[in-house]
């Protein structure tokens, strides 16, 4: 497989600022969301929650869903398409679960324990001005309409908690500067993006609590960028992106799940929290632990010419990184369960 295959392939990476068979009631095409004193969401449990959760149907968005479940949480999904979503979540396997339209978020979010918000389009795709325009809108559209709903909603039914996603491209990039929350802004396209995006998750009511998570590259079996760089491993054909001296700060699927879930239930968790692994490395040492834990080379480097031809602009993406800490994790105790990527890299394969 050539080097320019290789490129093309990462141009389909889908990383985010890194992605049923309803059983409303249904009357009129309108969806009954609120609780009341006699509703199913109602639950004498204090820790039970209803959240609702926007880019339920990406890859983060269905393994969060998976687990609030799993905890015999209630979970709504607000989706701009009701197929695509009782497609991923089938109402045989996710029995109860609530899949919401955009006319019929608000009936979901007010009454809602909490909101996650994951919606974004992919980044790691060919830039135009138009698709740079859509990376940003798709982002504070989402977020601003969210936090609309919440805000319009009586204090009585108001979530009281909102975990709001963004990227570590805030920092912008360096491959010196070690950066964690109190760190400042980069000045480039994706740190402004950034900002925006925060800033209209914080313009939620003064009694909500917001969480924003600033996620790095996220590590997992059945997406994300390993989705693409395991099948070019399988057959020989895998090695760094550039230079491969770019810093790589990553999580695992698991630990941003439970970061993300630990600051639904958890009123430390406010503010900007980085979503990223206790140790980041440089590519090029990611492509050797790979390598190493699936019995294949890390040998065939893509050269920053080929990423360039394929993505343009976009290769800024894979080409660039930053050294992030997630030194707020750490101090309220949040449980890493993968800190080295060897470990986290053995588990995805094994």
């Amino acid at each position: 497989m050539s080097s320019f295959s290789w490129a093309n392939s990462i141009s389909q990476y889908c990383l985010r600022f890194s992605q049923p068979q309803s059983m409303f009631q249904a009357k009129s095409s309108s969806i009954q969301c609120l609780s009341d004193d006699t509703g199913s969401d109602r639950n004498p449990n204090e820790n039970h929650m209803t959240v609702s959760v926007t880019g339920a149907t990406g890859f983060i968005g269905r393994r969060l869903i998976q687990r609030l479940r799993a905890d015999n949480h209630s979970v709504r999904v607000l989706t701009r398409s009701r197929s695509k979503a009782q497609s991923i979540f089938p109402a045989k396997d996710f029995p109860g679960l609530l899949i919401a339209e955009e006319p019929e978020w608000k009936e979901c979010i007010q009454g809602s324990t909490a909101v996650v918000n994951l919606a974004g389009m992919p980044i790691s795709t060919r830039w135009s001005p138009e698709i740079k325009k859509e990376i940003k809108q798709s982002r504070i559209r989402v977020t601003s309409k969210v936090v609309d709903l919440i805000n319009d909603s009586k204090y009585e039914v108001r979530p009281k908690v909102l975990v709001s996603a963004t990227a570590v491209g805030y920092y912008g990039s360096s491959e010196t500067e070690v950066f964690d929350e109190k760190s400042p802004s980069g000045n480039d396209y994706l740190a402004e993006v950034c900002r925006k995006w925060e800033a209209t998750a914080l313009e939620a009511n003064k009694d909500v609590r917001v969480a924003l998570i600033r996620i790095g590259i996220v590590l997992g079996k059945d997406g994300g960028a390993l989705a693409k760089m395991i099948p070019l491993f399988k057959v020989f054909a895998g090695g760094p992106l550039g230079s491969g001296k770019q810093w790589f700060s990553w999580i695992h699927l698991d630990d941003l799940v439970s970061l993300i879930y630990e600051a639904l239930r958890n009123p430390s968790y406010k503010g900007v929290i980085n979503g990223t692994a206790p140790n980041p490395v440089r590519l090029e040492e990611l492509c050797d632990h790979l390598g190493n834990v699936m019995g294949r080379p890390s040998w065939l480097p893509v050269p920053e010419l080929a990423l360039r031809a394929v993505l343009g602009e976009g290769a800024y993406v894979v080409l660039e990184g930053q050294r992030v800490l997630p030194a707020k994790a750490k101090e309220l105790g949040f449980p890493f369960k993968y800190s080295y990527v060897k470990d986290a890299l053995k588990a995805i394969v094994s």
